[in-house]
């Protein structure tokens, strides 16, 4: 199992950076005004200069894709409960992202600040986890009903 964490963490990385940098060109496009911001300027400003600024937010865009991948292996535990894979899923991910996005300036530094990102997440976490669970649903439906017309035959 700590074998399956890392190889999926060390497949996460490269994910992290990517979603982390792919965010980063569609906010410039959204709010840059023509220019290529890769980071928000409070994070340059607490870092010192740019480049900085952004090997920090690489290097945590990727711990988080990291993390992300290697708790996906969360869901493969069956014998626990798909509300405790869910609430252990949302814990880890959840504490990692608010962590990283405080110390990224990704929101406003304050309680609510990490109320409103926490629950932007969860409304995010949520919405994906009920696209998955319905279509898992329905493939097993399929199953059993594969199953009872080969026990019929």
């Amino acid at each position: 199992m700590k074998k399956k964490i890392l190889l999926r963490g060390l497949i996460g990385l490269p994910v992290g950076i990517s979603i982390g940098h792919l965010i980063s060109v569609i906010t410039s496009l959204i709010w840059g005004g023509g220019a290529y911001s890769p980071c928000v300027p409070e994070l340059v400003s607490s870092v010192g200069n740019e480049v900085g600024a952004v090997l920090l937010q690489t290097i945590l865009c990727a711990i988080i894709g990291a993390v992300f991948a290697g708790a996906s292996l969360i869901w493969e535990i069956e014998r626990w409960s798909i509300a405790r894979q869910t609430g252990v899923y949302f814990l880890l991910c959840g504490s990692v992202l608010l962590s990283a996005a405080y110390i990224l300036y990704w929101m406003e530094r304050s309680f609510w600040g990490a109320l409103q990102y926490l629950g932007i997440f969860a409304v995010i976490f949520f919405v994906i986890w009920l696209m998955q669970y319905g279509r898992i649903a329905r493939n097993v439906k399929k199953m059993n009903q594969t199953l009872q017309k080969t026990k019929k035959q």
